[in-house]
């Protein structure tokens, strides 16, 4: 016989959501992210729930601060990682809504990648100032600095992300219509279509963790990039023979992407960015298959904008 959840623990659950969406965005790894909820849960069940008087503030405030702390701990064996690293991508739920679209951007991977240049403490605040709209006075009591530290924070992190990450949202319709081209190219080989779909100083990033074989520096320029794709549907990759290979878009990271499996495994992720005229700039291919997890768990994530 199960018991329903009592009142503390169905206000944990309604926070839930918020809760993964902070912490996956400041640490953009799925697994960690899950850990710090998990950890935020074991802190709000043991705490005196009666002295708070703000759930959402308090568990805010816990996952924060939880993963600033695992950040800090990442980015150190980040520091030996083998090849480029790039966050891990989430299956995500989607809309056609123009706010959707807009939202999408904050958890695009071309925006992890940028706050991954920021310190934990500058993603922490970024993150809950620009995304959730967390006044400074919240932040402040949820990283513990004075509110005048943290407008410093937020205004400096703001304007490195502007200067990084310059903002264009591509439209949905586009994406997708980008998308879909992209995997019939890459598919049958037609290299003449992926040279017409890339910009000429397209870069694809590549993220084998050392696990399996991706190339260990940025590939740059659309001929490079055309027949690193093209190549697909006519050698193995990744042990996976070419007939056995499938393709199928998915929604990764708030936009169209596409899902490579074959042997029964998820094999990679690929997602893109696209410039003001629709062409492909940057590629993001994840295949270090401890990355890919979330994915081949089909697990949907419904990432929070709002608090």
């Amino acid at each position: 016989m199960t018991h329903p959840p009592d009142a503390d623990e169905q206000v944990f659950h309604s926070h839930r959501n918020l809760l993964f969406s902070v912490a996956y965005r400041i640490l953009g790894s799925a697994a960690d992210a899950e850990d710090a909820v998990q950890d935020t849960w074991i802190r709000w069940s043991s705490a005196d729930r009666s002295q708070v008087a703000d759930p959402k503030a308090y568990l805010a405030r816990i996952v924060s601060n939880l993963a600033m702390q695992r950040l800090r701990s990442a980015r150190r064996q980040r520091e030996t990682y083998v090849g480029p690293w790039l966050p891990e991508p989430v299956l995500t739920t989607g809309g056609d809504a123009a706010d959707a679209v807009t939202d999408a951007e904050s958890v695009s991977m071309a925006m992890l990648v940028v706050l991954e240049t920021l310190s934990p403490l500058e993603r922490a605040v970024f993150v809950l100032r620009e995304v959730f709209d967390f006044s400074h006075a919240e932040i402040a009591a949820a990283v513990e600095r004075s509110e005048a530290a943290v407008r410093q924070t937020a205004h400096r992190a703001r304007e490195h992300v502007r200067r990084q990450r310059p903002r264009f949202t591509a439209d949905r319709s586009q994406q997708r219509g980008v998308t879909e081209r992209f995997l019939a190219a890459a598919t049958g080989g037609d290299l003449n279509t992926l040279l017409e779909l890339l910009s000429p100083d397209v870069t694809l990033w590549t993220d084998g963790g050392g696990k399996v074989r991706q190339a260990m520096r940025p590939i740059r320029g659309s001929e490079m990039v055309a027949g690193w794709f093209a190549a697909i549907g006519t050698v193995t990759y990744q042990g996976v023979a070419p007939h056995d290979m499938r393709a199928v878009l998915a929604e990764i990271n708030g936009g169209p992407g596409l899902v490579f499996s074959g042997a029964g495994r998820v094999v990679a992720t690929v997602s893109f960015d696209l410039d003001a005229d629709g062409r492909i700039t940057t590629i993001h291919n994840v295949a270090n298959p401890d990355k890919l997890r979330a994915i081949a768990d089909g697990t949907t994530h419904h990432l929070a904008t709002r608090a």
